[in-house]
């Protein structure tokens, strides 16, 4: 394998089977908030398998820069001393990178800071709209200003006494709600937010995980301001996101065997599973440990796969995996539709536009629909060239086409990889045909992957 650091290109061979064990770094929405919680909390709390990811570091150097004392023990475990709920100011504005997470949960936790706050991020980061966050931080007595009437950082925030809300969520987003229940710690009242459907319950299970359990009724969660987070230890299980390219690319290739293990089993995040097994995919599930997070061990044998329909009340739970999903419906037989997903049109690039210029690329039929596609399985696959559009997620779920196509494909500007998954790579050359990797021959998953030149913060 050879690095090239100018252009960042990774270049994907074709693979016959993905076989083996692999073990996920750590789940990249659960260390966003543990070092967030923790850095709130009152007391000392040891972070364990935090993904050092360039998202997550933005959370992690955020909350240093907001008094928080914490100590890298190894590059997955963090020492974290908390502030018992009183921040400082920041010497200079805060730089988010591609993290709308980050951008979001801190908005919560600095719209009641007696001081003044300023977010910024990368270029992909501020197309995001952020008004979704601003207008009911506006309503609890926060002072935002962003850019536009969208609301685009940077975004420029004065601390304010807070008062509690009822609010109820437009949509199902677990950023969202965990920004304003955040901004509800720092509140007088009580601060209640209520989802249309369910989404990830992280937040949940970490406010009770901190001893700082939410009020819920029915689908509201209600925060009282004034409650303290007191510090614990928490074992981050691994992502499954990023399981979700290795358990697609398994289930989808006949002849492949992959174990996966203490992987992130939250039912609130696994609709992925339930979808491959509608699809027809060979899945066993075992939850090992329930504690803060269930997570456990999962084995996928491959088989052909066949189309289905992805839409409703479930795209919550699978919203970061319709990349994926894409590439699922794309190697199944069959036709496949994705609805109801117009959320994806603001991620870290407009992701139905993205994976539906990719597949053309390498010869899928696919309809772009306002919030979903139409995609047609079963086309023969050719070796293409396509871009990440700076969207980490676009480019591994390009990667593991690539494996299943007829000659070598070129993903451009993966950089962006580095933001959730740093190890994308050597897992890639772990999980496909090793032997033609290591002869130098042609065929097998040869990888070459140029380093990010993204400054990190």
């Amino acid at each position: 394998m050879s690095s090239n650091e100018n252009n960042n290109v990774l270049v994907v061979q074709p693979s016959r089977r993905i076989e083996g064990e692999i073990q996920m770094p750590g789940d990249k929405s659960i260390s966003h908030r543990a070092v967030i919680f923790a850095g709130l909390a009152d007391g000392t709390s040891r972070v364990t398998n935090f993904l050092p990811g360039e998202d997550c570091l933005c959370s992690l150097a955020a909350m240093q820069a907001f008094g928080a004392s914490i100590e890298l023990i190894d590059s997955t475990t963090l020492l974290v001393h908390g502030v018992a709920g009183k921040l400082r100011p920041a010497l200079e504005p805060i730089d988010c990178g591609n993290s709308g997470t980050s951008m979001r949960l801190l908005s919560g936790v600095l719209a009641g800071q007696p001081f003044r706050s300023v977010l910024y991020g990368d270029r992909s980061l501020s197309s995001r709209p952020m008004k979704r966050i601003i207008d009911p931080l506006t309503q609890m007595g926060a002072e935002i200003a962003g850019q536009g009437p969208k609301g685009f950082a940077p975004l420029h925030i004065t601390g304010k006494p807070l008062k509690g809300i009822e609010y109820n969520l437009p949509m199902a987003s677990a950023q969202l709600k965990t920004c304003l229940l955040l901004a509800g710690l720092f509140a007088n009242g009580t601060t209640s937010v209520t989802e249309p459907t369910q989404s990830r319950d992280h937040t949940e299970r970490l406010f009770e995980h901190f001893h700082a359990p939410l009020n819920k009724e029915g689908r509201a969660l209600r925060v009282r301001g004034g409650t303290t987070l007191h510090g614990r230890d928490l074992l981050v299980p691994g992502d499954f996101s990023s399981a979700a390219f290795w358990i697609v690319a398994a289930a989808a290739m006949s002849g492949s065997s992959l174990t996966l293990t203490r992987v992130g089993l939250n039912p609130t995040r696994t609709g992925l599973l339930s979808v491959l097994l509608r699809m027809g995919g060979q899945i066993r599930e075992t939850i090992e440990d329930n504690a803060a997070e269930p997570y456990g061990t999962l084995q996928v044998v491959g088989r052909q796969l066949r189309g289905t329909h992805i839409g409703g009340e479930e795209i919550a739970n699978v919203i970061d995996e319709l990349p994926i999903l894409a590439v699922a419906a794309a190697l199944a037989e069959g036709e496949t539709v994705i609805s109801n997903a117009e959320e994806l049109r603001v991620k870290e690039t407009d992701r139905i536009a993205a994976m539906a210029a990719n597949l053309r690329a390498f010869g899928v039929p696919v309809e772009e629909k306002p919030d979903g596609m139409i995609i047609q399985g079963g086309a023969p696959l050719n070796g293409a060239q396509v871009e990440s559009f700076g969207d980490h997620r676009i480019a591994m779920s390009c990667a593991i086409l690539a494996l299943f196509s007829r000659g070598p494909s070129r993903i451009t500007d993966t950089g962006c990889i580095a933001t959730s998954y740093p190890t994308f790579v050597q897992d890639l050359e772990q999980l496909t045909d090793q032997t033609a990797m290591h002869l130098g021959a042609m065929v097998g998953s040869v990888v070459t992957m140029g380093r990010s030149n993204r400054a990190r913060s």
